[in-house]
């Protein structure tokens, strides 16, 4: 009789933790599209560390402004594949509704997180969320995964009862690398 291995994921924040934000009013916003995207530096290298780890990169990010009729699924999608290209991450999953639509989706509520567990068949516990915003943070901690917070300063809710506070993605697979190899072989 087998038994099942779950599977172990770093769920990840795409603007801020993976590209850049527009900051304005010290408010983050996504690109506007995808020739605006920029890869924040490291990203590659810290996804690569962590799949070689034996993690899933699956990203997990908020789009409200395709219900807000800001900006549309085509161009969400355009910017995904850029970021694809450039940063090797298993899987990327967009909640497009804004907080009126009251979805378990949209972080902070856990629902991305929760599917790509059902789907995948992941272990919460041997799992981590890296955000830029008290949302990630929430959704991650209400999942049951272990959560860094890249702490950008912003003007608005901060992060509270992160795990770990971060500068970066490539901080926080370092402490993920570092937390692995802790663990008993």
């Amino acid at each position: 009789m087998s038994a099942l291995v779950l599977r172990k994921a770093v769920f990840l924040d795409r603007d801020g933790v993976l590209n850049a934000s527009v900051v304005r009013n010290g408010r983050p916003y996504p690109p506007a599209n995808a020739a605006e995207m920029t890869l924040l530096p490291g990203v590659p290298e810290a996804i690569a560390s962590l799949k070689r780890l034996g993690y899933l990169c699956i990203v997990v990010t908020n789009q409200p402004d395709i219900a807000r009729g800001t900006t549309t699924r085509v161009e969400v999608d355009a910017i995904n594949a850029r970021l694809q290209t450039l940063a090797p991450v298993d899987e990327i999953r967009v909640c497009p509704h804004d907080s009126v639509d009251a979805c378990d989706c949209r972080k902070p509520k856990p629902g991305l997180l929760t599917a790509a567990q059902r789907e995948h068949g992941i272990d919460m516990a041997r799992s981590f969320m890296v955000g830029d915003r008290w949302r990630d943070i929430d959704a991650g901690i209400a999942a049951g995964v272990r959560t860094l917070f890249v702490d950008y300063g912003y003007e608005e809710q901060t992060a509270v009862g992160y795990d770990w506070k971060v500068a970066s993605l490539q901080e926080a697979a370092k402490i993920i690398e570092t937390l692995e190899n802790m663990e008993p072989k």
